[in-house]
């Protein structure tokens, strides 16, 4: 659904804001990449936005863009809402005060989780792949390896994937979520190539700072095992 409200907060650091809109009762939380203006968004801004719900977390807004009117941007949207503050019942103000504060502290509890950290950079990782795929290869040509585990790579890296995607579509349609464990473990198998790509491309787990660990702690044990097996290191240390 298609709305229009105003910017009443954003944090150039972090790169995420705020939209408030008379038409939904909580402020909207939106990210840069979900912004489509020429100039950098900015507070009072009037703006146009496709608004979704995800899994619980409140309201988030994409395609955010300024409206054609901006002479309009000095008074925020929001003005009505602090009507109560002069009535004159008793007690109104206060909570009337208290929801408007409430709310944005809110929001910002819950999504920094996802936009606090930069995105993972292509270069390291892509040359740790190309390490990855020269020890297998290494591996099946020494015959360390069987043939049938370059047909299993492969197959765990699509399979992650397409977990990956249909986590995703389920997030942004509030659906049942795979467990992050699961995830996780899908990497330690071996689907961890496919687990980056998917992070990359479906913008999904790239910036979640808690998992991004974990996902590289289960991306060095992955290649310690795969280097001790083929070293023979594992086979005696188990024998």
């Amino acid at each position: 659904m298609q709305k229009q409200g105003t910017v009443i907060r954003w944090d150039a650091t972090r790169a995420f804001g705020f939209i408030r809109s008379p038409g939904t009762s909580a402020d909207v939380f939106f990210h840069v990449r979900d912004y489509q203006g020429a100039a950098a968004p900015r507070e009072g801004l009037a703006v146009m936005y496709e608004e979704i719900h995800v899994g619980g977390k409140g309201p988030r807004a994409m395609a955010v863009q300024p409206t054609a009117q901006q002479g309009v941007t000095s008074q925020p949207r929001a003005q009505p809402r602090s009507a109560p503050r002069t009535a004159p019942a008793s007690g109104s103000p206060a909570r009337g005060a208290a929801t408007q504060k409430t709310l944005p502290q809110a929001h910002r509890s819950r999504r920094p989780a996802d936009s606090s950290g930069p995105p993972t950079p292509a270069g390291p990782a892509l040359a740790l792949m190309l390490g990855w795929v020269a020890l297998l290869a290494w591996g099946l040509w020494a015959g360390r390896l069987p043939p049938w585990v370059l047909g299993a790579a492969v197959g765990v890296n699509l399979l992650t994937f397409v977990v990956y995607a249909i986590d995703k579509s389920a997030a942004q349609n509030g659906q049942w979520r795979t467990k992050e464990s699961h995830l996780h473990l899908l990497s330690l198998a071996g689907g961890w190539p496919g687990a980056w790509f998917a992070q990359q491309w479906l913008r999904h787990k790239s910036r979640k700072v808690e998992f991004r660990a974990v996902y590289w702690v289960t991306v060095v044990a992955h290649c310690t095992l795969l280097g001790a097996w083929l070293t023979g290191w594992l086979a005696r240390w188990l024998a």
